[in-house]
């Protein structure tokens, strides 16, 4: 589950950098805006994805949260 977790976030990271690259690149305009919009799409869609995989998973019960001891 924890590899499942990084991949997810690590192709979040990804989009974002697509999109980044899409924006800064020159050229057609229209082509250009339309690929960095979808690549946010893609970043929003791959995130939403992610946070449900997560909540799936602690409901069924293959993570559990460890929390955060208290200082005394």
């Amino acid at each position: 589950m924890k590899y499942l977790i990084v991949i997810g976030l690590l192709a979040v990271l990804g989009a974002l950098a697509s999109a980044g690259f899409f924006m800064l690149r020159k050229g057609n305009t229209a082509g250009r805006d339309a690929r960095m919009a979808r690549a946010l799409a893609v970043r929003v869609a791959v995130s939403v994805l992610l946070f449900l995989l997560i909540w799936l998973a602690y409901l069924m019960g293959w993570i559990q949260p460890t929390g955060v001891p208290l200082a005394k």
